[in-house]
């Protein structure tokens, strides 16, 4: 089973990328950019098809892992 992870900032946390990003951007002649947001994804190989399972399963791995939860929300996704 496949599955994608997202990770991204909280609303209201400074993101330094996505303001450079909007520079960068800018410079390059894109034109009416409000704000860009980066984030993170994972794409998770899981062994079995118990669906139930595996979002379990993830979401423990970006409690523990893949997110910092107090400055970073996340969504799962099976694929």
């Amino acid at each position: 089973m496949k599955a994608r992870v997202t990770v991204t900032l909280k609303n209201g946390v400074l993101d330094p990328q996505g303001k450079a990003i909007v520079g960068a951007l800018g410079s390059l002649g894109f034109d009416g950019i409000g704000s860009v947001r980066q984030g993170k994804v994972f794409d998770v190989e899981l062994d079995g098809s118990d669906k139930a399972g595996a979002e379990t399963k993830l979401k423990a791995m970006c409690e523990q892992l893949l997110a910092n939860t107090v400055i970073e929300d996340y969504s799962v996704e099976l694929l």
